[in-house]
């Protein structure tokens, strides 16, 4: 049984210049299973800035994630869907870069 305070669906955003591979890291169901188990509550503009990595030998990578929309309550739970959609580039310095001398 869902409450009147369990979120039935967020839908979060993550900049439009995070790399193919920090996309499939922040879609994975694990990811989520994440996101559900550690924020607690969600409400519309949180922004959460969560390392994702870069792949072997890399650096870190943390991917500012905003919350667009919460439908329901505002806690999640495992039954709590979530979506995302991409919003404008933010200058994220993902992929390879991070890991060569031209690096930040």
């Amino acid at each position: 049984m869902v409450d009147d305070n369990t979120a039935r669906r967020i839908v979060v955003s993550y900049p439009a210049d995070l790399s193919d591979w920090g996309r499939f890291q922040v879609e994975k169901p694990s990811f989520r299973t994440f996101l559900r188990r550690t924020k607690g509550t969600a409400k519309a503009g949180d922004v959460w800035e969560e390392f994702v990595g870069v792949g072997c030998c890399g650096d870190t990578l943390d991917v500012p994630l905003r919350v667009e929309r919460v439908d329901g309550g505002a806690t999640l739970t495992e039954k709590t869907e979530i979506d995302y959609e991409i919003r404008e580039a933010c200058g994220i310095e993902g992929g390879w870069r991070v890991q060569s001398e031209a690096g930040p």
